[in-house]
């Protein structure tokens, strides 16, 4: 059971009226809580993330999925009905964690499983009998005739078999059919009425973008009763693992190349001298149009461990500091009966859960973001090989080394006086309770870094000033 930092990371100005995430304001960075019970995602919001500035919340799929044997994490990508009940909790526990973490300014995101229904038979968290031989599902209810004809995905380029196919046997709706997307749109519009911001698309990629077109222009505008304005669109970001203009054209797109570069990078197969160009020129899609990540839950639960992950915690935390310092894109945070984390007086997670989010090292770079949002990068550095630094504008400043110790002034951008180095440590009671770095008038600073240092990353801002 883990809590998964895939930083989905926004540009805070988007034209699309789906590409915003309408967070409150001075915050950029949604976290994964990935199968976290309703409960303790409320609790969450309240304890934690509201006071870390964290913006919203991605929640795993709500509506009633199929028991499977060993109850594997990807059972709650099987739909049975649309019902809110899962063993994340029910609707009143849905509903009522959405209210609590509204509350207190961190927006909710649901991934939506709207492309199919489960591929076995059997029954449903709530009780719904699930019937997939023939293509029964009366929880909804579905019949024979709402779904496409029975084939195999076989070949991912062509289209016609991408999205009118199964994908590993998972029973493909027909969203032609106005029976079927009046459904999708019922559901997603209950879920908006609950004051949910927005939704991740399950497999968009094997949906017609014309019936998409269709159920995002018939979904309801956010909920004002839960501190939206008036006539905003949901936040619509779609897992599309490839570019595509047809889906960039009606909202953001997952952005799988992102993790996959900086992992090669951070590994050390890649020099970070290179990310002075990092962005489009990388292969990644328009910033404009993305929500970046590191992992999420099918990455980290790749056998060949080509993407990085908190098992390689110092590379994994150097990863997610750039992608946080790195005005690129929109970031993202993720987790039988769950067993909530308990906490420890450290900020760290029991119970067996993994809290990237509360690493300090990671919630100190989603307060760095917010500090210099609107900024972009200046005075790139690199000693030509794994050592970088830039600013963010004259708000922030960061370095990093993949090899070697890092001892040489360095222009930070930012006024004199001394500064809190927000990884090793913090600002605390007029204080730094980590290494501290003195800015000259001509705006250079020495920096210590050391490559067997425990994160290879410093970083100060505008914020961690001392009085």
């Amino acid at each position: 059971m883990l809590s998964l930092v895939s930083c989905l990371c926004f540009l805070p100005l988007i034209a699309s009226s789906y590409k915003s995430p309408h967070f409150s304001p001075n915050r950029s960075t949604i976290v994964h809580l990935f199968e976290w019970k309703w409960s303790s995602i409320a609790s969450e919001c309240e304890n934690f993330l509201q006071h870390k500035a964290y913006a919203g919340v991605q929640v795993s799929p709500p509506n009633e999925n199929l028991i499977i044997d060993g109850r594997p994490w990807w059972e709650r990508y099987q739909p049975v009905s649309y019902v809110l009940i899962t063993r994340s909790g029910n609707a009143s526990s849905f509903a009522d964690m959405v209210k609590r973490c509204n509350a207190v300014g961190v927006r909710i995101y649901v991934d939506a499983v709207i492309n199919h229904m489960s591929a076995g038979n059997g029954v449903g968290t709530g009780g719904s009998v699930a019937n997939a031989s023939h293509k029964f599902y009366p929880g909804v209810p579905y019949g024979p005739d709402d779904f496409n004809k029975n084939c195999e995905i076989t070949n991912f380029d062509n289209n016609e078999n991408a999205r009118n196919c199964e994908l590993v046997g998972l029973k493909d709706l027909n969203q032609s059919k106005k029976y079927v997307k009046g459904k999708i749109i019922e559901y997603l519009n209950h879920l908006i009425d609950l004051g949910v911001a927005g939704f991740r698309i399950d497999a968009a990629r094997h949906m017609w973008p014309s019936d998409l077109r269709e159920i995002y222009s018939n979904l309801k505008n956010l909920n004002t009763e839960f501190g939206f304005a008036e006539n905003l669109r949901p936040f619509i970001y779609q897992e599309v693992p490839t570019m595509d203009k047809e889906y960039t054209k009606l909202g953001a797109l997952v952005e799988f190349n992102y993790g996959k570069s900086l992992s090669d990078v951070f590994r050390g197969n890649d020099k970070l001298k290179w990310l002075v160009n990092w962005g489009p020129s990388w292969g990644l899609i328009d910033g404009s149009d993305a929500v970046a990540f590191i992992d999420n839950h099918d990455t980290q639960r790749d056998k060949n461990g080509h993407i990085l992950s908190h098992k390689k915690a110092k590379q994994y935390k150097m990863a997610v500091a750039f992608m946080l310092a790195h005005p690129y894109g929109p970031p993202a945070d993720k987790t039988g009966d769950l067993i909530p984390p308990n906490f420890n007086k450290d900020n760290t997670c029991g119970n067996g859960y993994v809290c990237e989010h509360r690493w300090r090292e990671i919630y100190s770079m989603v307060q760095f973001r917010n500090v210099v949002a609107g900024t972009g990068v200046e005075n790139f550095w690199s000693n030509d090989d794994q050592q970088i630094s830039f600013c963010r504008g004259n708000k922030g400043f960061i370095v990093f080394t993949n090899w070697g110790d890092v001892k040489r002034d360095l222009q930070t951008c930012l006024p004199p006086g001394i500064y809190c180095d927000v990884i090793s440590g913090s600002l605390e009671a007029g204080n730094c309770t980590g290494k501290a770095v003195r800015v000259k008038s001509d705006g250079k600073g020495f920096i210590r870094l050391g490559a067997l240092e425990f994160n290879g990353v410093l970083a100060i801002h505008e914020k961690s000033k001392l009085k």
